[in-house]
């Protein structure tokens, strides 16, 4: 059962830490990227699921394993299928990667405080140089092509966004969020759609301040575990 799976390594010592973080008073620059996932970041997108999980009290419904994710979620073209815009932060300008399917987005932001990352040499990047040794992933986004019949247009939908708790209230989610409608414009797309939990009124007012309208007519029906199994004998 998934109640009986541990946390990614480190990461149920570092949630405790999490929820208390120093904060260093000032104006500080930070230096942001998104930029498309790759094999490599798969140990920090477990890690951020599992955080997710424990965000939305749904632990035990977490099954996945580093090898799931890597067998599923690197297999077609981005935006074809499953893909992960992964945010980094850095105390210093970045250094260019090359990424012909998508062009790294960076920004440099102001912000009055920064929280002392207690995981900060967990989640260092994967991509990063030797020289580049303070590339922090701070959130992600994954995201999967939809389809909107009335329109006759594709669009995207947002699986799962998380910005993690030391970086949250700098406008980061907007960011990864932003950054997948712009992708949907360059694409032509119709339409950018989630989920959000009734009970999580933060990122609802948060979504609406965003332009998106939340709507109360739709509910959220799915067929998973035994339920789902049921369907795979011709004799239902």
């Amino acid at each position: 059962m998934a109640s009986t799976i541990s946390p990614p390594p480190a990461a149920a010592a570092a949630l405790a830490s999490i929820a208390t973080p120093t904060t260093l008073v000032g104006q500080h620059q930070l230096y942001t990227r998104i930029r498309l996932a790759t094999p490599a970041d798969v140990p920090h997108i477990h890690k951020l699921i599992y955080q997710m999980a424990v965000f939305q009290n749904e632990t035990h419904l977490f099954t996945a394993t580093e090898s799931s994710l890597a067998s599923t979620l690197f297999n077609s073209p981005p935006f074809q299928s499953f893909t992960v815009f992964i945010l980094e932060v850095s105390s210093n300008p970045f250094k260019n990667i090359h990424s012909p399917a998508f062009l790294p987005i960076e920004r440099t932001v102001l912000v009055d405080h920064v929280a002392a990352d207690p995981e900060a040499e967990t989640f260092k990047s994967g991509v990063a140089n030797e020289d580049d040794d303070d590339v922090t992933v701070a959130g992600f986004v994954l995201f999967v092509p939809s389809y909107t019949t009335f329109a006759g247009k594709p669009g995207f939908h947002v699986e799962d966004l998380l910005v993690r708790e030391c970086y949250r209230r700098k406008g980061f989610g907007k960011v990864l969020l932003s950054a997948v409608a712009e992708q949907a414009v360059k694409m032509g797309f119709k339409r950018v759609e989630w989920s959000v939990l009734e009970w999580n009124v933060n990122a609802i007012k948060f979504y609406e301040e965003m332009g998106a309208k939340v709507s109360t007519e739709w509910r959220v029906c799915r067929l998973t575990g035994d339920a789902l199994e049921a369907y795979g004998d011709a004799n239902y």
